[in-house]
């Protein structure tokens, strides 16, 4: 079973890739970065998954210490990269709207500013 969360990690980051790169529309990137990030999180969830675990990892006089107990570390890791992708999808964002502003369009082919 974890063998088929790999794969669907493994498929959003590629989804998200292909979009990115495919992308005409700086909105759409951002969106296909999210999907991407997405990826992230089914990953790092994948990789601290253990098959019988506990539900926390607190050890007290009714818990054994020998007891499986899912690690802590990675669930912190998931949503410190669900914080960072919020930042950066709503920077980038208002990035793409200053951009619309300035230049007038979103398609990065078109931008004269970015041209060297």
């Amino acid at each position: 079973m974890a063998v088929y969360a790999y794969l669907v990690a493994g498929y959003l980051i590629l989804v998200g890739c292909y979009g990115i790169i495919r992308s005409r529309h700086l909105v759409h990137a951002v969106v296909c970065l999210s999907v991407a990030q997405a990826g992230t999180y089914v990953l790092l969830m994948a990789v601290g998954y253990q098959a019988g675990g506990a539900s926390a990892p607190v050890f007290g006089s009714t818990t054994e210490p020998n007891k499986h107990v899912v690690d802590p570390v990675v669930q912190a890791m998931a949503l410190t990269d669900i914080v960072v992708s919020a930042t950066v999808t709503a920077l980038l964002l208002a990035l793409a709207i200053q951009i619309n502003k300035r230049q007038g369009t979103v398609d990065p082919d078109e931008l004269a500013a970015l041209k060297g």
